[in-house]
Parts: structure tokens; sequence; C-alpha cells
């Protein structure tokens, strides 16, 4: 008992900031996403190809080697950038790239006609993007993008390489201070499976609700 009131405290803070930067980073992420889908589909070619390059690069290279450039080759062209910024936008950025992918194979299953009738209605892009589009995109995949949300709780966790506090580093803390790390390390693993076991859930129902008022 006293190793874990010991622990737990220390736990829970962390766990608190894991939430916060995985919900951050999806809540950032989601609109530019949005506006990554809509360029990739552009009939702009060089619109398309910026956020094709785009894309590529957040989906090509590991998330930690972006966040070690967020973290150190930023400031060195004399930007200065706190640790817990550079975790939340490079997560929100890369995660963008996923649920844009993710956004496209939506918007390319919604039915022509519906935009060619929209179209004739009077709607402009943006009103068709965002009260046509954008809803039936997320009905579409929502079971993908609640994936893309827990793959960021876990992602979240190599934040704690750049000096942020999370869930992971909190482990680590209280693996060195008490010399035990497997409980640490079981304990956070714990947090971690409660945390994505309740965005799935909420995922399945939130699924379940559209469904119904469809």
């Amino acid at each position: 008992m006293a190793f874990l009131h010991e622990v737990l405290p220390v736990l829970w803070a962390g766990l608190w900031s894991t939430i916060r930067y995985a919900l951050g980073s999806v809540a950032v992420g989601f609109p530019v996403a949005v506006l990554l889908c809509a360029l990739r589909l552009s009939h702009r070619r060089p619109l398309a190809a910026g956020a094709t390059v785009y894309v590529s690069f957040f989906r090509g290279v590991p998330l930690l080697v972006q966040l070690l450039i967020a973290f150190y080759a930023v400031p060195a062209l004399g930007v200065e950038v706190p640790p817990w910024a550079a975790g939340l936008f490079t997560l929100a950025f890369c995660t963008a790239a996923y649920m844009a992918e993710i956004l496209r194979g939506g918007f390319l299953a919604i039915p022509h006609g519906q935009i060619e009738a929209a179209q004739i209605s009077g709607l402009g892009p943006r009103q068709i993007l965002l009260h046509i589009q954008v809803p039936q995109a997320v009905r579409l995949t929502l079971p993908s993008l609640v994936n893309e949300a827990i793959t960021m709780v876990k992602a979240s966790s190599l934040i704690s390489m750049v000096g942020v506090l999370d869930l992971t580093r909190a482990s680590q803390n209280m693996a060195t201070s008490t010399l035990r790390p497997l409980a640490c390390y079981a304990l956070a693993g714990l947090l971690y499976l409660i945390v994505t076991a309740s965005v799935a859930a909420a995922g399945q129902r939130l699924e379940r609700a559209m469904a119904a008022g469809r």
C-alpha cells in the first residue's frame, strides 16, 4: 500500500497530461486533416501536390524523428519552441496526415450526385464541404478515426523523449525512485489500457448513435 500511495499520484498526473496531449492533438489535427483532404482532392495540381508532400512526409518519417526535429532543429533556426508546444503540434500535424487519408476515403465514397445537387441548390464549396462532405465522411470512416485517436494516445508516450511529463515519463521517474520498474511500468500499462478501452467504447457508442439518427 505504501508503494501505491507513493506512485499513483505521480502516475495520475502523468495520465492526465497524456490525455490532454492526445485530445489536443486530435482537436488541432482534425481541422488540418479536413483541409488536407480537400486539397488532396482539389483539381488544382499545385495544391494537391503540396498536400500530398505533407501527407507523405508525416506518414513516412517516424514520429520520434519528427519530435526531435521540432525540439532541436526549429530552435536552431532561431525560433524558440517550448517542449509542450513541440510535442503537441508535432502530434497534431502527424495525426492530421493520417486522418486526412482516412477522410479522403470517406469523401470519395459520397455519391457525386449529392455534390451536384448541392451545387444546383446554390451552396458554395465551403458549405458543401462543412455541411455535406465532412459529416458523411466522418460517419463513413468513424471506426478508423477512433482507431487513429487510440493510436495517438499510445504515440503520445514519445513526447517523454523531449522532456514532457506524461504517463511514460512519470512511470520512468517512479521506476528510478522506487527501484521497482516492473511494477511501475505495469501500472502505467494498465492505465494506458483503461484509456484506450474507454476511447474504443465511446467510439462504438457514437457510431451506434450516428447510425440510429441517420
